[in-house]
């Protein structure tokens, strides 16, 4: 079973549809600090998938507890450069249906 960590207010909905395709879904408080990654499970987490570019500074954290944990930039906004390297995919919600986005991080 894949497991994604959520890191934001999530508005578009891609949570509920990750879970809908199976996928055990958590979510890291406040600002998704490396606490709050912690107590979300990101250590064991498949997928870090962030909803809103401000939390940009989680991506490095979440990279440095789990190094092979892919990220998903699901949100609206630019990502700093820092962090648009170590993102695996940048998508815009206005752009892809959580559905559609939901099923593609399922199947990976």
């Amino acid at each position: 079973m894949t497991r994604a960590v959520i890191a934001g207010s999530d508005a578009a909905r891609l949570g509920p549809a990750l879970t809908t395709e199976g996928v055990d879904v958590t979510t890291a408080a406040g600002t998704a600090n490396r606490d709050a990654l912690e107590a979300a499970g990101i250590d064991e987490a498949d997928v870090l998938v962030v909803t809103e570019t401000t939390l940009a500074t989680a991506i490095p954290v979440a990279k440095e507890l789990n190094p092979d944990v892919r990220v998903v930039v699901y949100a609206d906004g630019s990502l700093p450069d820092f962090a648009r390297r170590q993102a695996g995919h940048i998508l815009d919600p206005k752009l892809l249906d959580p559905d559609f986005v939901a099923e593609e991080v399922a199947a990976a």
